[in-house]
């Protein structure tokens, strides 16, 4: 999932600030542009595995064009930062399911062209994650 993340600049006194807007909390720095992209990743990736542990869920990340419009982050630099949520969901579960085979035959397609999903479990999860998090 990409969470939009709000970078300040820094100077030769100050540090890179970095705020995840989506992720109440979620803040970081770093000593430049480049440094402060890994330490929000940090960030994220800290702040979702306490939630899990909690047995909380994870915030969806509402697309960049909201953030920016927001006058609190104005004069921001934006970024995205993909983090694979599906770990901090809980352990795998096999499940048994039927599907169509002309469904099934679109799904291995996308599957094939589209490494990010992964397998067909990997794309029937992403699938389920966006409907969800519509509601």
């Amino acid at each position: 999932m990409l969470y939009p993340i709000a970078i300040s600049m820094g100077d030769d006194e100050h540090a890179w600030g970095v705020e995840v807007p989506d992720i109440p909390g979620c803040f970081s720095a770093g000593d430049d542009l480049d440094d402060a992209l890994a330490m929000a990743r940090e960030a994220i990736e800290g702040h979702f595995e306490l939630l899990a542990e909690e047995g909380a869920a994870i915030p969806h990340a509402n697309k960049l064009t909201l953030h920016a419009a927001n006058p609190q982050y104005a004069g921001c630099t934006w970024a995205l930062v993909d983090i694979d949520i599906t770990r901090y969901l809980g352990k795998a579960q096999k499940l048994n399911i039927t599907l169509p085979g002309y469904l099934l035959n679109r799904i291995d397609e996308y599957v094939l062209h589209h490494p990010e999903a992964k397998s067909r479990s990997g794309f029937l999860a992403s699938a389920a994650l966006k409907v969800l998090q519509q509601e």
